[in-house]
């Protein structure tokens, strides 16, 4: 096999670049605008990446990709995802090594009530995708690939596709029904994310919580530092890049394992695997004498950084295959599968298992497994702390979601 078959030209790299920073700066100044205190952020980056992959990618541009990537739209799409891989390695990585420290003295405390709105969010959209398959008549390829775009779950999306593959015999028909999927995440993938970017910020406003209060709800000590606190560690870079590499790679190892379940596998992926890895670094914060604690601003920055090229990488392609099927019936369909699990698990948190308001956004942003919530979520509440709650939620959340996925498929 040739290393090098696919790849774009020199002058396709130069224009990917241009396109990236392009939509990166047009998305940060549209996430700006600001509407009786209730912005896009980090989203708007998104919404721009849509609008720009409908111009490069569709099928009236596609003269503009041979011209400019030097190569088909296949392979340039997938330039792109190796983008949107990378945003999401930083991203959740960073992720894990903030909320390592207090992570599992949380956890312990937690476990219960953050398993249970996981579980709670993910039947949820189960069941508001079997009504959508038996009262709207959609079809359970649509459906579950609706429910995956709703709930951003890549895990889900892909288990979908293998449970698809296992099942049916004829290569045509399974290719069909993939891109059924496929369509149906990239439909319901944009509500999917701005979605519980909006309601992560309206909530307070509504609540009229009092964010210091909430804070303080939510802040735990840093049992992490507490317990490195004299021992002489050694750096292995100023920065702490190299343990952050260690945990990455990490990451990458146990996310490959692949799991027996049912007719398909499971497994952490990419996103699950960094974050645990991540976690467990973090928690012990050494290696012997090595120090394996990153720079806090390097990890900020890399988490701001991780999401933008995440949203960039997810947005460009999904641009095209949005406004080529988009219909509005099924745009309805992936709001519902956002919507109901959403807002009836922050209301079973809040007065059935009584989560504390950052407690209870942060575990709906990880039962969800809204990446960019979580990041909007830091922002409005102006602590890390949340992430402990998408972390503890996130991995329930993960695993269900593809458990159910799998269902739908097999029983409909």
């Amino acid at each position: 096999m040739d290393l090098f078959n696919g790849v774009i030209s020199i002058t396709g790299i130069a224009f990917l670049m241009f396109v990236i920073f392009i939509v990166a700066g047009l998305g940060y100044l549209l996430g700006r605008v600001t509407i009786k205190g209730v912005s896009l952020g980090t989203a708007g980056v998104f919404i721009v990446a849509l609008l720009f992959g409908a111009v490069i990618f569709a099928a009236d541009g596609s003269n503009l990709v041979t011209e400019k990537f030097g190569t088909d739209i296949s392979i340039a799409k997938s330039n792109f995802k190796i983008i949107e891989n990378l945003g999401l390695i930083l991203f959740v990585t960073s992720v894990g090594f903030i909320a390592g420290p207090n992570f599992f003295s949380n956890l312990k405390k937690n476990f219960t009530s953050y398993a249970l709105l996981s579980l709670v969010i993910i039947l949820l959209g189960g069941l508001t995708t079997v009504f959508c398959i038996k009262v709207f008549g959609c079809s359970p390829e649509m459906a579950v690939g609706l429910l995956s775009g709703a709930l951003t779950s890549t895990p889900a999306f892909s288990a979908a596709k293998d449970t698809i593959s296992s099942i049916n015999t004829d290569p045509d028909v399974i290719a069909e029904l993939e891109d059924i999927v496929t369509v149906g995440h990239g439909i319901a993938y944009l509500f999917g994310v701005v979605g519980v970017v909006l309601f992560v910020q309206i909530v307070p406003k509504i609540l009229r919580a009092n964010m210091d209060e909430e804070r303080k709800k939510i802040s735990s000590v840093d049992t992490g530092a507490k317990k490195n606190e004299g021992k002489k560690l050694f750096d292995i870079d100023g920065f702490g890049l190299a343990a952050f590499a260690i945990a990455v790679v990490l990451g990458m190892l146990i996310g490959g394992i692949k799991i027996p379940m049912f007719s398909s596998t499971f497994s952490l992926g990419t996103t699950g695997g960094c974050l645990l890895a991540s976690l467990v670094v973090a928690h012990f914060g050494h290696f012997g004498p090595l120090n394996m604690k990153p720079e806090k601003r390097m990890l900020e920055l890399f988490r701001e950084f991780g999401l933008m090229a995440f949203l960039i990488g997810a947005g460009i392609p999904g641009g095209a295959s949005f406004i080529q099927y988009f219909k509005p019936a099924y745009f309805l369909y992936g709001m519902l599968m956002t919507i109901v699990p959403m807002i009836v698990g922050f209301i079973i948190a809040k007065y059935v298992i009584k989560l504390p308001l950052f407690n209870n956004l942060g575990g709906i942003t990880g039962g969800m497994t809204s990446t960019p919530a979580l990041g909007t979520l830091i922002n409005v509440a102006k602590t890390d702390d949340v992430a402990s709650a998408y972390a503890a939620a996130y991995p329930i959340a993960l695993i269900a979601v593809v458990l159910v996925s799998q269902f739908i498929i097999i029983l409909f």
